[in-house]
């Protein structure tokens, strides 16, 4: 296979009444996805999109991944936009990814309208109601490669510019195949999307579907505020197999909802994107003792997930979990200075193999930052990816993740570089120098600051403007001067003695 459409086209085939995507009040059949995509496709290659980004401004619910396949339909390629973070940054992603069309729903063609981007916009209620064209559609698939772009998914970046993961249809192909494999997805599974559609762990959902032929719920987002009705909501809905961030069982174990309502019929819990409190999954497990569960590990740039660990042993609360072994057919390499480390050394994680991305979208300089030649093949040039991550082996073989490189971060579930929010930050009157850390005994985003005045409602306001909710501090601190080392830089380290003694305080 060459192309993710030739998964769609198999499922289809051999499913065409099952459910695929479901959501609160619409659903479709395998069948009526795959016509929705040809007619989207169809309305997007008139539009000029062949080759081209797409730009997805759709809300949470199951046409959002019929409108990607036909993105993929007309040989184009997807961003799938957040419609609730501040426009000042969708502009600046478009600005990046130059979309040939922005595609939007009557629900946020208002919305769409008011963020002034000079692209041309298909209402999606017209597109897939279009009348394929199937010789159209056919040409542009016969002249795909399985190197061409399938989506580009934007993360944090270290600059104040938002980066553009390059995802291509060998990556997600190569993916797919191993996900499905080594969790039993089937026509049977049903998986309980909980993660956004611009967030990569919800590759595994939808593209897990399509090659498998099991069916995705979209669940409500307003029902993670309520974990009772959040549950019976998975019961009647039939899930089984829920892949979600640590924090969004949290909040279940945290009411301890399971001892509230009849178990959903769950047998596979997989949870990734930042580090799962061990308490708080030994409360799943003590309920679930015959669910299968994993940890999965893996940034944007590797698809979603390059190392994964199945639970084959009891945690203490207070223990943390391994992130395992590598994926089938990807390969992770624990270098030094580009070197090889010893067993039981730390190292930085680098990754190779078909799940590595193509690199970031219109940004050379940052590709050739974290796509670099292998040094431990200097025999020809393979490519491999830096993720900034280190890690080291325990005696049972397993990696276990040791913390970051910089200072990018992981907060509700979203990869984080705290440089993008002391950008934002950093253009407010009055301010002299600010310095954004993570507290990660209470899980939250602490802005340190130096200012002429008490800036904090000022600064409060002006991050509402321009980052999205998980990236916005909860505590705002100021100080009279701010801490530098030795070289003249922030001093970070003084900064965290700090926040020590502020805790210590508040407690």
């Amino acid at each position: 296979m060459k192309n993710i459409l030739d998964l769609l086209d198999r499922t289809a085939d051999r499913l065409p009444d099952a459910p695929a995507f479901c959501g609160e009040e619409s659903g479709y059949t395998w069948a009526q996805t795959r016509a929705a995509a040809r007619a989207i496709g169809t309305a997007l290659l008139r539009a000029g999109a062949a080759g081209r980004p797409v730009a997805l401004y759709l809300g949470r619910g199951p046409e959002t991944p019929l409108a990607m396949l036909g993105t993929l339909a007309a040989g184009a390629f997807y961003t799938v936009l957040d419609v609730a973070q501040p426009a000042e940054r969708v502009r600046q992603i478009t600005g990046q990814l130059c979309p040939a069309v922005l595609l939007t729903d009557a629900a946020h063609a208002e919305a769409a309208a008011a963020l002034g981007l000079d692209i041309p916009v298909l209402r999606y209620e017209e597109a897939v109601a279009f009348p394929p064209e199937e010789a159209a559609l056919a040409a542009v698939r016969a002249a795909a490669v399985d190197t061409d772009l399938a989506y580009v998914l934007f993360t944090s970046g270290s600059t104040g510019l938002p980066k553009g993961v390059a995802v291509t249809h060998r990556n997600v192909l190569a993916y797919s195949e191993w996900v499905t494999e080594a969790f039993r997805f089937g026509p049977d599974t049903v998986l309980g999307n909980q993660t956004p559609f611009y967030f990569s762990m919800s590759v595994t959902d939808v593209f897990g579907a399509v090659r498998s032929g099991a069916c995705v719920q979209v669940l409500p987002k307003r029902l993670f505020s309520f974990p009772v009705p959040l549950l019976e909501y998975l019961t009647q809905r039939g899930v089984n197999t829920l892949y979600w961030v640590p924090s969004a069982l949290g909040i279940v174990a945290a009411w301890k909802a399971l001892d509230y309502t009849a178990l959903p019929p769950l047998r596979t819990i997989l949870f990734a994107g930042e580090v799962m409190p061990t308490a708080k999954l030994n409360y799943w497990r003590a309920h679930y003792p015959q669910a299968e569960f994993a940890n999965l590990y893996g940034p944007t740039e590797t698809t979603d997930i390059c190392a994964y660990y199945r639970l084959d042993r009891p945690f203490a609360d207070d223990e943390a979990l391994p992130i395992g072994f590598p994926c089938e057919n990807c390969g992770l390499l624990i270098l030094r200075d580009g070197r090889p480390v010893a067993d039981g050394e730390e190292g930085e994680l680098c990754v190779r193999g078909s799940f590595v991305a193509a690199g970031y979208y219109n940004q050379p300089e940052k590709t050739a930052e974290r796509f670099v030649r292998n040094p431990a093949r200097p025999e020809y040039p393979e490519r491999i990816y830096r993720t900034g991550d280190l890690v080291r082996r325990n005696a049972r073989g397993e990696l276990i993740y040791c913390g970051r490189m910089d200072t990018q971060i992981k907060h509700l579930g979203y990869r984080i570089e705290l440089g993008e929010i002391e950008t934002a930050a950093s253009g407010q009157d009055k301010l002299d120098s600010c310095a954004c850390l993570y507290d990660a005994p209470r899980d939250r985003l602490v802005l340190f600051y130096q200012g002429k005045r008490d800036l904090t409602e000022a600064l409060r306001a002006r991050l509402e403007q321009r980052l999205p909710g998980y990236m916005r501090p909860a505590v705002y601190l100021r100080v009279k001067q701010m801490p530098q080392n030795a070289n003249g830089k922030i001093d970070r380290l003084a900064l965290r003695e700090q926040l020590k003694e502020e805790t210590h305080a508040s407690d």
